[in-house]
């Protein structure tokens, strides 16, 4: 039997899980048991510090700003065309890849110089999704 601590959302839970024996089948571990983990001692809060202004983004200078694909997928919609402005942070599109939606954000501010892409389009890892300019 092996003891994990797991952290979900924030919140830690202490697992054990029995391992298979030469006897067993190749079956994965079981789960024996979850319980929540003994919470930290609260400590006292830091003083607070003034953080500094946000300075705006900067603009992603011409042929600078591809947006290329983290894993292979299928778009599911494509909320930005070209010419659009866009904001650091932004989605520029939102694709399923292993039955999850994921979604690509705008790496900094600039405009969109190109889509490369279309709703429903499959695409591989590394495949060029949009140009920002």
């Amino acid at each position: 039997m092996r003891a994990y601590t797991i952290t979900v959302n924030g919140k830690a839970y202490d697992v054990q899980v029995a391992e298979n024996d030469a006897s067993a089948s190749a079956a994965a571990p079981r789960i024996q048991s979850v319980t929540p983990a003994a919470a930290p001692a609260p400590t006292a809060a830091p003083a607070p510090v003034a953080a500094p202004a946000a300075a705006p983004a900067a603009p992603v200078a011409a042929g600078e700003g591809t947006v290329t694909a983290p894993m292979a997928g299928k778009v599911l919609s494509v909320p930005v065309k070209a010419g659009d402005a866009v904001a650091a942070g932004q989605v520029l599109l939102t694709f399923e890849a292993m039955k999850m939606e994921n979604e690509i954000m705008a790496p900094c501010a600039g405009t969109v110089a190109q889509v490369f892409i279309k709703i429903g389009e499959q695409f591989d890892a590394g495949a060029q999704l949009v140009q920002l300019g």
